[in-house]
């Protein structure tokens, strides 16, 4: 059996309480490379087999899983964050199907929520933005044309822009060509939640300057929207006197 597990975004105790498990017990671990904090590597047991695949090719990390399926052992295999955000790995799932291996997926903390922690925010506040926007730059991958930064940029959203922090100008340019305008509050967090974690917040216009007076090339998410600056936004219906839900009667119904 093959786990795809989320390891979170670096804090070695932002994996699942499921996840680690899975690694306890698991035969074989693959993990991300540099990607995946090596203390997580400590819950597997002394005997099992451990690759990092930031080595490997796509055809050597199934090689791996089909031996330790001939033997009938567990895999675990380790990526950074939530797998299903820029994780590939529908590619290594249709390779095991192909060879009728069966697996499960076991979900981890992206890097925007560990960005966010890091400046106590929160994307989706009324009046400023109900919508969160994960993309990235194109690069070696390519991007859809109609998911450009500039049409997403559009919407005026919450963004986190995830592999693009060697392309700052770059990116800063589009997001403004866009719609979001240059003063429009944005953050760059370096390693969300590692020890070393850095977090700079500037506006859309300053992202490049601000990236290199940093010396930040990689490993960083960039967040971009008014909610950056988690101010003038409306309060919560949820939690208004007035409002009623299925919990509670709110004191304007009452007196209607």
């Amino acid at each position: 059996m093959v786990y795809f597990v989320g390891a979170g975004p670096g804090a070695e105790d932002l994996i699942t309480v499921r996840g680690q498990k899975l690694i306890e017990q698991a035969d074989v671990v693959i993990y991300a490379g540099s990607l995946v904090n090596p203390e997580l590597l400590g819950s597997a047991r002394e005997d099992a087999k451990v690759y990092d695949s930031s080595r490997m090719t796509l055809e050597e990390v199934i090689s791996v899983i089909t031996d330790a399926e001939a033997e009938h052992m567990n895999t675990v295999r380790l990526h950074t964050g939530e797998p299903s955000i820029f994780g590939a790995v529908r590619e290594q799932m249709d390779e095991l199907d192909r060879r009728g291996i069966s697996y499960e997926s076991c979900p981890g903390v992206t890097a925007a929520f560990g960005a966010a922690s890091a400046l106590n925010m929160e994307y989706t506040l009324p009046g400023v933005s109900q919508t969160l926007i994960i993309t990235r730059m194109e690069g070696r991958t390519p991007v859809p044309s109609s998911e450009s930064i500039e049409s997403l940029a559009a919407h005026h959203a919450s963004m986190a822009v995830y592999l693009s922090a060697g392309m700052m100008d770059e990116l800063a340019r589009r997001l403004i060509t866009g719609g979001y305008g240059p003063d429009t509050p944005a953050a760059i967090v370096y390693k969300a939640t590692w020890p070393d974690e850095k977090v700079f917040e500037c506006t859309v216009a300053a992202l490049g300057d601000t990236a290199r007076e940093a010396g930040i090339t990689k490993t960083a998410v960039v967040l971009v929207g008014d909610a950056v600056s988690h101010t003038s936004y409306l309060r919560s219906c949820l939690y208004d006197p007035e409002f009623t839900t299925g919990y509670r009667q709110g004191s304007r119904d009452r007196n209607e």
